[in-house]
C-alpha cells in the first residue's frame, strides 16, 4: 500500500475522536490539526499526485474509490474553507470507513452553520502552534506547487516546459493540462436523504442551476425542496432545450445570466437536463471565465450516457451539428434513471442507440446484456415502472447503464481533445451529422442508420461475419431504432457528409465500425463516392427483408412533438412557454 491510503488508515485507525465533541469549534480545530496523524495526513494530500493512474489504482486496491474524488480536491486543501475541508475529509474517510465518518460529518455539519465556516484552513494553521512550520510550507509550495496554495479550481492541472536559442529569439514550449471528473449511477438524487449535490453545495452557500424546460415542469418543485432542506440559496435558470434551440443565441442568454449571477470561477453550476442542455450550457461553462466548472445532472439516456460526461461541449451553426464547440468536462456527471420514469418511449429508443453504439464496438458483454434486457428496458422505462428494485429487469437496466458510461469514458477520456481518429465511440456518427437535420431525425435515430450502414460496410469487407453482421442489425431494429431512412438515397448528401467528415478529422474518414467480432473496433479510411452508392443500394436491399422494412419507429423529431429541425431555424427565442401538451422530460 502506498503512502496516501497508509496515511489515511493510519489517521481513522489513531485519531482520537473526542476533539470532535468539544462544544467550542475553535478549540476543536485546533485540537484536530495539532495532532501528527493530521499532519501526516496533511502532507500526504498535498503531496500525492491527484491526476496519476497509480493514485487510482491505489484507492481501488484499498476498495475505497469512493474517496478518491474527496481526496484528488483535498491535495488543494490549505485554499480550502472549513467547511469544504471537513466535508471533504468526512467523504475521504467514508471510503475507507462508514462508521468512522459519520463522526465526521457530524462535525463537518457543525462547521457549516458556524461563524467559523468560511475560514481558511491555512489561516487557522498558520494561527496554530505548529504555525511556523506552515508558514514554511506554504512559502515553499508557492514556487514548487502553487497549484497546492493557489489554485483557481481544484478540478484542474497545467504544466509547461519551455526551452530556447541563446538569445530567446526562438522559444519551444510543450504545455499540458490535467483535470479529473467523477461518473455515478445514482437513484433519487433529488431525495433529501441523498447528500451528493449537498455535499457538493453546502461550503459554497448557493447553487446556480441550469433547468430544461419541461424538465422544470415535473421536477422543478422537487428541486426547489431539495435545496430548500438543506438551506442552500438557489438561483435556477430555466431554458427551452428543443433541438432547434441548440443554436449560439442559447449559449450567449446563459452567459448573460452568469454574469447577472456573478458565478465565480470555483463554483460548479448545476445542468439539470437532457442532451441539449447539457451540450449548450456546458459550451457557456467553458466559455465563461474560460473554463467555469459544471455538474451534469442527467435526465435523459441520452444526455445519462453520452452528452452527460462527455467533454465535448457544443451547438448547432450555420446549419451544421455541433459546429461551435470547446472541450470542457463536467466535475460531477449523474445518471438517475428514476428520471426516465417520465419519457415517453420515443425519447428512451433514441437514448438507448448510444448505449448499442459503444456495446457493438466497445464491449461484447454490454451487448449481450441489450439482447437479453430486449424491448423490457422501454416498457418498464429501464425498471423504473411495474418493476421493484431487485427485479431482474431493474438490476440488469442498473448494469446496463454503469457499463455504458464506463466504456463511452474508457474511449472518451483517453483522447480528451480528440487528437486522434481512432474513436469507438464515434461509431454511428460518420454520414449521419450530415443528413440528420435534412432527414428531421432524432439523433439517436440517425446514429443508428449509422450504425447499421457501417456495419454492412464492415461486414462487406469481410471485417465482421455474415452472424455478428445480423446480430448488430437485429438488435437495432428490436428497439424501434431505425436501420434505414430514404435520405440515404440523397448522393449529394451522403457524399457531401463524408466531405465534411473528412476535413473534421483531419483528412481522414476514419469511419469507425465493428471489426472482427462484437465489441472490438476498427476504422476504414477510404470509400470512393462509387463504392458508398453501391453500398448504400446493396444495403437498402437488406433492410427491407427487417421489420418495418428498416424504418423506425418515431424516428422523426415531429413524431415525439419536437419541431422539425429541418423546416425551423434557430431563430426561435429561447424563453418561450410554448411546448407540446405530451411531452415529457427532453432529451
Amino acid at each position: 500500500m502506498t503512502k496516501t491510503t497508509s496515511a489515511v488508515k493510519a489517521f481513522i485507525a489513531t485519531y482520537n475522536n473526542e476533539p470532535l465533541t468539544k462544544e467550542d469549534l475553535n478549540e476543536a480545530v485546533e485540537a484536530i490539526i495539532g495532532t501528527t496523524p493530521f499532519r501526516h495526513l496533511l502532507l500526504s494530500l498535498i503531496d500525492s499526485d491527484a491526476f496519476s493512474p497509480d493514485l487510482g489504482e491505489e484507492f481501488a486496491e484499498a476498495e475505497a474509490i469512493e474517496g478518491l474524488a474527496a481526496c484528488r480536491q483535498l491535495r488543494t486543501c490549505l485554499n480550502h474553507s472549513l467547511s469544504h475541508f471537513f466535508g471533504l475529509l468526512a467523504q475521504l474517510i467514508a471510503g475507507f470507513d462508514e462508521n468512522a465518518a459519520s463522526e465526521w460529518y457530524r462535525f463537518s455539519n457543525r462547521i457549516h452553520h458556524s461563524e467559523i465556516a468560511k475560514t481558511k484552513l491555512l489561516d487557522c494553521l498558520l494561527q496554530s502552534e505548529d504555525g511556523k512550520f506552515y508558514q514554511e510550507l506554504s512559502s515553499r509550495l508557492v514556487e514548487t506547487d502553487p497549484h497546492a496554495v493557489y489554485p483557481t479550481s481544484s478540478y484542474r492541472q497545467s504544466r509547461g516546459y519551455v526551452v530556447s536559442t541563446e538569445d530567446d529569439q526562438t522559444v519551444e514550449a510543450v504545455m499540458s493540462a490535467s483535470t479529473f471528473t467523477s461518473i455515478k449511477v445514482l437513484e433519487n438524487c433529488l431525495d433529501p436523504q441523498e447528500t451528493v449535490l449537498r455535499d457538493l453545495y453546502i461550503s459554497l452557500g448557493r447553487c446556480v442551476c441550469l433547468v430544461d424546460q419541461n424538465v422544470e415542469q415535473y421536477y422543478g418543485e422537487q428541486i426547489n425542496n431539495y435545496f430548500e432542506y438543506h438551506e442552500i440559496q438557489l438561483d435556477k435558470l430555466v431554458y427551452r432545450a428543443m433541438e432547434v434551440d441548440k443554436g449560439i443565441h442559447t449559449v450567449e442568454r446563459m452567459l448573460g445570466d452568469f454574469k447577472r449571477l456573478g458565478v465565480s470561477r470555483n463554483e460548479p453550476v448545476l445542468i439539470v437536463g437532457g442532451g441539449v442542455l447539457t451540450d449548450t450550457g456546458g459550451l457557456a461553462c467553458a466559455l465563461y471565465h474560460r473554463n467555469t466548472p459544471y455538474v451534469m445532472l442527467s435526465t435523459s439516456i441520452v444526455a445519462g450516457i453520452d452528452a452527460g460526461p462527455s467533454p465535448r461541449t457544443c451547438c448547432d451553426g450555420f446549419g451544421y451539428k455541433n459546429l461551435f464547440g470547446a472541450y470542457h468536462a463536467p466535475i460531477l456527471s449523474l445518471t438517475d434513471r428514476s428520471f426516465f420514469k417520465t419519457l415517453r418511449e420515443g425519447w428512451l429508443r433514441h437514448g438507448i442507440a448510444e448505449i448499442l453504439k459503444m456495446a457493438a464496438v466497445k464491449d461484447a458483454e454490454l451487448f449481450s446484456d441489450l439482447e437479453e434486457a430486449g424491448e423490457d428496458l422501454i416498457t418498464t422505462r429501464f425498471g423504473t415502472l411495474n418493476s421493484e428494485q431487485n427485479d431482474k429487469i431493474s438490476v440488469l437496466s442498473q448494469k446496463i447503464l454503469g457499463a455504458a458510461m464506463r466504456s463511452y469514458v474508457e474511449a472518451e477520456y483517453d483522447n480528451l481533445y480528440e487528437t486522434h481518429q481512432c474513436r469507438p465511440h464515434a461509431y454511428g456518427h460518420t454520414w449521419s451529422p450530415g443528413f440528420e437535420i435534412e432527414a428531421g431525425l432524432l439523433h439517436g435515430h440517425a446514429v443508428a442508420v449509422g450504425m447499421g450502414f457501417s456495419a454492412y460496410l464492415s461486414y462487406r469487407n469481410n471485417w465482421l461475419s455474415h452472424e455478428d453482421f445480423h446480430r448488430i442489425l437485429k438488435l437495432i431494429s428490436s428497439f424501434g431504432l431505425s436501420l434505414w431512412h430514404d435520405v440515404l438515397l440523397n448522393e449529394e448528401t451522403v457524399w457531401a457528409a463524408q466531405e465534411k467528415m473528412v476535413q473534421k478529422r483531419g483528412g481522414n474518414l476514419a469511419a469507425p465500425m465493428p471489426k472482427g467480432e462484437i465489441g472490438k473496433c476498427g476504422y476504414l479510411n477510404q470509400l470512393s463516392r462509387e463504392e458508398l452508392g453501391s453500398a448504400i443500394a446493396q444495403y437498402q436491399a437488406i433492410c427491407a427483408e427487417y421489420p418495418r422494412k428498416g424504418l423506425g419507429i418515431e424516428a422523426h423529431c415531429h413524431e415525439v412533438g419536437l419541431e422539425n429541425p429541418s423546416t425551423v431555424g434557430h431563430h426561435l427565442p429561447v424563453n418561450t412557454s410554448e411546448e407540446p401538451e405530451e411531452l415529457l422530460s427532453t432529451v
